[in-house]
Protein backbone atom coordinates (compact mmCIF):
# COMPACT_ATOMS: atom_id res chain seq x y z
CA UNK A 1 0.00 0.00 0.00
CA UNK A 2 0.93 3.49 -0.99
CA UNK A 3 0.13 6.43 1.31
CA UNK A 4 -0.16 10.26 0.00
CA UNK A 5 -0.42 13.35 1.48
CA UNK A 6 -2.09 16.11 -0.04
CA UNK A 7 -1.56 19.80 1.37
CA UNK A 8 -2.44 23.12 0.43
CA UNK A 9 0.47 25.85 0.50
CA UNK A 10 4.30 25.07 1.55
CA UNK A 11 5.52 24.76 4.59
CA UNK A 12 7.85 28.16 5.08
CA UNK A 13 9.29 27.69 8.39
CA UNK A 14 13.15 26.05 7.71
CA UNK A 15 12.43 24.02 11.15
CA UNK A 16 9.74 22.82 10.43
CA UNK A 17 10.46 21.64 7.01
CA UNK A 18 13.65 19.62 8.62
CA UNK A 19 11.90 18.38 11.13
CA UNK A 20 9.25 17.08 8.48
CA UNK A 21 12.11 15.76 5.88
CA UNK A 22 13.84 13.78 8.95
CA UNK A 23 10.29 11.75 9.58
CA UNK A 24 9.54 11.70 5.53
CA UNK A 25 13.10 9.77 5.38
CA UNK A 26 11.94 7.64 8.54
CA UNK A 27 8.69 6.71 6.89
CA UNK A 28 10.14 5.34 3.97
CA UNK A 29 11.81 1.71 5.82
CA UNK A 30 8.26 0.89 6.43
CA UNK A 31 6.31 2.30 3.46
CA UNK A 32 6.28 4.00 -0.05
CA UNK A 33 4.87 7.57 1.05
CA UNK A 34 4.77 10.35 -0.83
CA UNK A 35 3.75 14.23 -0.39
CA UNK A 36 2.10 16.71 -2.94
CA UNK A 37 1.94 20.28 -1.74
CA UNK A 38 -1.04 22.18 -3.76
CA UNK A 39 0.60 25.87 -4.02
CA UNK A 40 -1.44 28.22 -2.05
CA UNK A 41 -4.65 29.91 -4.64
CA UNK A 42 -3.64 33.01 -5.67
CA UNK A 43 -5.49 36.58 -5.47
CA UNK A 44 -7.91 35.14 -2.50
CA UNK A 45 -8.71 38.59 -1.30
CA UNK A 46 -11.07 38.80 -4.38
CA UNK A 47 -12.46 35.36 -3.15
CA UNK A 48 -15.27 34.34 -0.72
CA UNK A 49 -14.41 31.50 1.70
CA UNK A 50 -16.63 29.43 -0.22
CA UNK A 51 -15.09 30.30 -3.88
CA UNK A 52 -11.32 29.83 -2.54
CA UNK A 53 -12.71 26.47 -1.06
CA UNK A 54 -14.26 25.53 -4.15
CA UNK A 55 -10.78 26.39 -5.71
CA UNK A 56 -8.88 23.94 -3.81
CA UNK A 57 -10.92 21.42 -3.82
CA UNK A 58 -10.47 21.36 -7.30
CA UNK A 59 -6.82 20.64 -7.25
CA UNK A 60 -6.89 18.33 -4.02
CA UNK A 61 -9.08 15.81 -6.38
CA UNK A 62 -7.05 16.10 -9.60
CA UNK A 63 -4.17 14.23 -7.18
CA UNK A 64 -6.67 11.53 -6.40
CA UNK A 65 -7.47 8.23 -8.34
CA UNK A 66 -10.77 6.55 -8.64
CA UNK A 67 -9.29 3.51 -7.08
CA UNK A 68 -7.82 5.74 -3.56
CA UNK A 69 -9.20 5.83 -0.73
CA UNK A 70 -9.48 9.64 0.74
CA UNK A 71 -9.43 10.57 4.15
CA UNK A 72 -9.75 13.97 5.35
CA UNK A 73 -7.64 15.49 8.39
CA UNK A 74 -10.95 17.46 9.88
CA UNK A 75 -11.18 19.06 13.34
CA UNK A 76 -14.50 16.83 13.36
CA UNK A 77 -13.15 12.98 12.05
CA UNK A 78 -12.23 10.38 14.50
CA UNK A 79 -9.61 11.07 16.48
CA UNK A 80 -7.55 8.23 17.75
CA UNK A 81 -5.07 6.86 19.88
CA UNK A 82 -1.28 6.42 18.25
CA UNK A 83 -1.81 2.95 18.73
CA UNK A 84 -5.58 2.91 17.85
CA UNK A 85 -3.85 4.85 14.29
CA UNK A 86 -1.71 1.76 13.69
CA UNK A 87 -4.55 -0.68 14.25
CA UNK A 88 -6.27 1.41 11.67
CA UNK A 89 -3.30 1.17 9.12
CA UNK A 90 -3.22 -2.40 9.51
CA UNK A 91 -6.92 -2.75 8.33
CA UNK A 92 -6.46 -0.56 5.11
CA UNK A 93 -3.22 -2.65 4.75
CA UNK A 94 -4.56 -5.85 4.96
CA UNK A 95 -8.07 -4.62 2.84
CA UNK A 96 -5.73 -4.59 -0.32
CA UNK A 97 -6.10 -1.20 -0.71
CA UNK A 98 -3.49 -0.21 -3.29
CA UNK A 99 -3.12 3.82 -2.00
CA UNK A 100 -4.47 5.59 1.06
CA UNK A 101 -4.35 9.22 0.63
CA UNK A 102 -4.89 11.78 3.36
CA UNK A 103 -5.86 15.57 2.91
CA UNK A 104 -4.37 18.45 4.61
CA UNK A 105 -7.31 21.65 3.47
CA UNK A 106 -6.63 25.50 3.11
CA UNK A 107 -7.18 27.50 5.66
CA UNK A 108 -11.03 27.32 5.38
CA UNK A 109 -11.62 23.85 5.10
CA UNK A 110 -12.79 21.59 2.64
CA UNK A 111 -15.08 22.20 -0.68
CA UNK A 112 -18.85 19.83 -0.66
CA UNK A 113 -17.46 18.11 -3.50
CA UNK A 114 -13.93 17.09 -1.61
CA UNK A 115 -16.01 16.15 1.72
CA UNK A 116 -18.68 14.10 -0.65
CA UNK A 117 -15.50 12.21 -2.03
CA UNK A 118 -13.68 11.07 1.05
CA UNK A 119 -14.13 8.17 2.55
CA UNK A 120 -13.38 9.01 6.08
CA UNK A 121 -12.33 11.70 8.31
CA UNK A 122 -9.30 11.69 10.70
CA UNK A 123 -9.27 14.66 13.56
CA UNK A 124 -5.78 15.28 15.14
CA UNK A 125 -6.91 16.85 18.20
CA UNK A 126 -9.79 18.97 19.29
CA UNK A 127 -7.32 21.78 19.40
CA UNK A 128 -6.63 24.12 16.23
CA UNK A 129 -3.18 23.98 15.27
CA UNK A 130 -1.33 25.84 12.12
CA UNK A 131 -1.64 24.37 8.37
CA UNK A 132 2.61 23.43 8.94
CA UNK A 133 2.56 22.09 12.10
CA UNK A 134 -0.26 19.31 11.19
CA UNK A 135 2.01 18.24 8.53
CA UNK A 136 4.72 17.45 10.96
CA UNK A 137 2.55 16.04 13.53
CA UNK A 138 0.53 14.02 11.41
CA UNK A 139 3.72 12.46 9.14
CA UNK A 140 5.30 11.30 12.89
CA UNK A 141 2.01 9.88 13.87
CA UNK A 142 1.99 7.79 10.27
CA UNK A 143 6.08 6.97 11.78
CA UNK A 144 4.92 6.37 14.93
CA UNK A 145 2.06 3.74 13.68
CA UNK A 146 4.50 1.66 12.16
CA UNK A 147 7.40 1.33 14.71
CA UNK A 148 4.24 0.61 16.41
CA UNK A 149 3.04 -2.32 14.30
CA UNK A 150 6.65 -3.66 14.18
CA UNK A 151 6.63 -3.25 17.95
CA UNK A 152 9.68 -0.86 17.37
CA UNK A 153 10.63 0.92 20.78
CA UNK A 154 10.10 4.49 19.57
CA UNK A 155 6.37 3.99 20.93
CA UNK A 156 6.46 3.55 24.92
CA UNK A 157 3.16 2.14 25.83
Amino acid sequence: MNIKLIAIGKTDHPALKEIKEVYIKRLGHYINFSEVIIPDIKNTRKLTEELQKEKEGQLILKEVQPTDKLVLLDEKGKEYTSEGFSSYLQKEMNSGLKQLVFVIGGPYGFSAEVYQKAQGKLALSKMTFSHQMVRVFFIEQLYRAFTILRNEPYHHR
